[in-house]
């Protein structure tokens, strides 16, 4: 009964490759369905949630055959314009940026390798199937054919057990008739570990490992899009405040334009040849900064595009009223004091949990190493019966053989394994002492962080100061020039103080805006599923 259902199952696992085989997208769904469900208890795991994951894209649902290179170009040409804000720059970034789909091709290729080595401690069924034919000058014939099926599994203790059947045909035929002649055989074989490579902590290490490294690649997926996220958000102000730049720089060569046309008409009675001349230079010199201000926003623009793979034809205009958000929202204070920010780093933050775990790891390392150096002494057992005849169907199982006994291997010659041993010692030590370098390195980080937050929140008081004294220095230079009480190179000298003061708040403040969200980033506390979480 044994026999005739394992013949079965051999059977129809064999014809349902055969048809399965010829579907890719049956393969590949079957792929997608077990790693999407890997990854969905991970999430749950490590963050207790557990949100949609998926690495489809128009891209790859296409056949790939329709994928070239003239179809790639054609994208990069597309032509259109597009209006953003920073919400709409996240959302499109999230479904086109090509750094966004490699980390989640990542993530997905890392799971796809614990399912790999969950295979291996399946129940894996195998069959195979070979014939051949012979016919000689006389008429004689020759038919030969085989096939043999089995089941696998390898236990998580170290064990394996093991479980086939064989039939072979040999049918001769001559000018009298034919003879047959069927040999099968059904054998079950397992094998225990007793010293050397028993136990699950041994037998079932690189089935660990790979479920610990989908929780790492999780987390650090994880920090990922904080960190992608938060540097979008500083890019996208960023260009807002080159475009500010820009118009900053607009204003000042209209000014000096102004005052250039001004001094012109009075040379003929009070304004210097050397006024009008330095006025003339002003404005030149006005218009270059202009053309360069307007040149390196262009180029930020062409690259922010590329950043959030947007196709390089597009023209894309940002909304300028999301800097005004920021500027009315002000300095949003960091909630945390900095003993409180570095507690809760050590808690969330993904690069010390995984390398916390990572010690672990080296720890079990160092225990497989010192089983290695153990006696192997493994307990082994088979059992088979063989039956030659006309029919295979009919197996004796009253001529059945089986044996037990112990097979043992002693270490005389362990050079390679204690070599192995002592480079696990030493690679323990050396992360002891890489760990202890990132708790102090971490604590160096938030002590910075905050360092730059507070130089950053005093740098934007006071170019707001300067912005007020530059404006009435340069209202009140104008009005003495008129009256002729000012020589003209004081006015440019406001001028230019002016222009630089305004730049500087700006920056500023968005240097004040990225430090603060990076703070919480590098914490693992920023919370990028909340609306606007950049003003939060």
């Amino acid at each position: 009964m044994i026999f005739q259902e394992l013949r079965k199952a051999s059977l129809l696992s064999l014809v349902g490759a055969l048809v399965v085989g010829c579907s890719t997208s049956h393969h590949r769904n079957k792929a997608d369905e077990e790693v999407y469900a890997i990854l969905s208890k991970a999430q749950k795991h490590v963050f207790n949630k557990d949100t949609k994951f998926t690495i489809n894209t128009a891209t790859n649902q296409q056949p790939s055959d329709s994928i070239t290179n003239e179809s790639l170009l054609e994208r990069t040409n597309q032509k259109g314009s597009i209006h953003l804000n920073i919400n709409d720059t996240l959302d499109y970034a999230l479904a086109n940026s090509r750094t966004y789909q490699t980390e989640k091709e990542r993530l997905y290729l890392t799971a796809l390798s614990l399912s790999d080595v969950r295979e291996t401690f399946s129940l894996n069924p195998n069959s195979s199937f070979d014939s051949s034919a012979s016919r000689q000058s006389d008429g004689d014939g020759l038919l030969n054919a085989g096939a043999q099926n089995s089941l696998t599994k390898i236990l998580k203790g170290g064990g394996r057990i093991s479980l086939s059947l064989a039939n072979d045909l040999l049918k001769f035929f001559t000018g009298g008739g034919s003879t047959r002649s069927v040999t099968s055989a059904i054998s079950a074989n397992l094998s225990q570990p007793l010293l050397r490579g028993r136990g699950s902590e041994i037998a079932a290490e690189n089935l660990t490992q790979a479920t610990r490294n989908v929780i790492y690649q999780i987390r650090d997926y994880n920090s990922f899009q904080q960190d992608f996220s938060q540097g979008l958000v500083i890019s996208y102000l960023s260009l807002v405040q080159q475009k500010e730049r820009v118009r900053n720089q607009l204003t000042n060569f209209e000014s000096r334009k102004a005052n250039y046309e001004y001094l012109e008409a009075r040379s003929i009675d009070r304004a210097s040849s050397s006024a009008v001349a330095q006025a003339k230079q002003d404005v030149l010199q006005a218009e270059t900064a202009h053309i360069t201000a307007q040149a390196n926003y262009q180029n930020q623009v062409d690259s922010f595009k590329t950043s959030i793979g947007m196709p390089a034809g597009f023209e894309l205009t940002l909304d300028d009223g999301e800097l005004e958000t920021i500027t009315k929202a002000g300095l949003r204070p960091f909630i945390y004091s900095e003993e409180e920010a570095y507690r809760l780093a050590l808690k969330h933050r993904a690069e010390i949990l995984n390398a916390v775990d990572g010690f672990e790891d080296q720890r079990r390392d160092l225990i497989i190493a010192a089983d290695d150096l153990k006696t192997r002494l493994d307990f082994v057992s088979n059992a088979s019966i063989v039956n030659s005849g006309n029919r295979w169907e009919r197996l004796n199982f009253n001529d059945l053989s089986a044996n037990v006994g112990l097979e043992l291997d002693l270490p005389i010659n362990q050079t390679r394994e204690r070599n192995n041993y002592r480079r696990a010692l030493i690679s323990f030590d050396t992360n002891a002492r890489s760990l202890s370098q990132n708790h102090d390195n971490l604590r160096n980080l938030i002590g910075r962080r905050f360092r730059e937050l507070e130089q950053f929140r005093k740098n934007y008081v006071i170019q707001l100061g300067a912005v007020k004294l530059a404006e009435r220095r340069v209202e009140e230079n104008e009005l003495r020039l008129k009256t002729g009480t000012l020589i003209f190179r004081r006015l440019s000298e406001s001028q230019d103080s002016l222009i630089s003061a305004q730049n500087a708040v700006t920056a500023a403040l968005v240097n004040y805006q990225e430090s603060r969200l990076r703070l919480y980033q590098e914490i693992g506390l920023l919370n990028i599923d909340q609306p606007q979480f950049w003003l939060k």
